[in-house]
């Protein structure tokens, strides 16, 4: 009798724990914890790759801001946003993201939130890209996003040398390499010249850090180049990190490990 009463309290309590994981997720339960930073941590079920990564801070229930580097995708524009502000719905579990950019082009994103916590969330998304005299660009995907607590903006002004640390990596040249961050979003990126470091002639060299997803570009001979990277500084050492795959199409990690210069 106790063993029947026991497995009829499990199977009570197995039911309870599915219809709860299986229960729609509330608006109230969204708007509550839909504020804070959010970085995209896997799409489709896989880890998403640094360079497809972006950055949602949600700052109330009707404004946000955006920043992530894109470029060369199949089908999609090359864009460059570091806290682009947009405007922000949310009806039952649906979190709709506008950003409009001028009178002819408007991004629309619209997250259907599956499951959500404070420390992360699930979303289906229809993504929609509008430029007037085209036709409109639909995406949709499956997006896990994780909160961000660290933002290391400020952080990582300053001037910077260290090296790969992913031996074998393409990344893996066996040099020193320097970087001068600047408050204005600019950076010198340095080359060696005998014992001396002098600036590179690169043109443009923009970056940005929102939390800890940092994003450069640059052109070298009339041609730009990006680089992503997810990043952690304490105090002089600063380290890098990057999902990435080869020319196979295989994954692998880069890492960089680098500390400040104080001249």
């Amino acid at each position: 009798m106790k063993k029947t009463i026991a497995f009829l309290l499990a199977c009570i309590l197995c039911a309870a724990f599915a219809f709860a994981a299986c229960a729609e997720v509330t608006q109230a339960e969204v708007e509550e914890l839909i504020i804070g930073k959010w970085m995209l941590a896997d799409k489709n079920g896989r880890p998403a790759l640094t360079n497809e990564k972006m950055v949602i801070t949600v700052e109330s229930t009707d404004k946000a801001f955006l920043s992530t580097s894109r470029f060369g995708e199949k089908g999609m524009k090359s864009i460059w946003h570091h806290q682009m502000e947009a405007e922000v719905t949310i009806d039952s579990h649906t979190v709709t993201v506008t950003r409009i950019a001028n009178v002819e082009q408007a991004s629309v994103q619209e997250f259907n939130v599956t499951k959500i916590s404070n420390r992360e969330f699930l979303a289906n998304r229809k993504w929609t890209r509008t430029n007037k005299g085209e036709e409109p660009q639909t995406l949709h995907d499956i997006l896990r996003f994780v909160k961000i607590t660290d933002d290391f903006s400020d952080d990582i002004i300053g001037t910077w040398e260290g090296r790969c640390t992913s031996e074998g990596s393409v990344f893996d040249d066996g040099q020193e390499h320097r970087w001068e961050y600047k408050a204005d979003g600019t950076f010198v990126y340095y080359v060696k010249d005998g014992d001396n470091w002098v600036p590179a002639k690169d043109e443009l060299n923009e970056y940005f850090v929102d939390g800890i997803l940092h994003c450069t570009r640059w052109v070298e001979n009339g041609e730009e180049s990006r680089e992503w990277w997810e990043i952690a500084i304490d105090g002089d050492r600063m380290n890098w990190t990057a999902l990435r795959t080869d020319e196979n199409g295989n994954g692998f990690t880069a890492t960089f490990e680098m500390t400040k210069v104080h001249e």
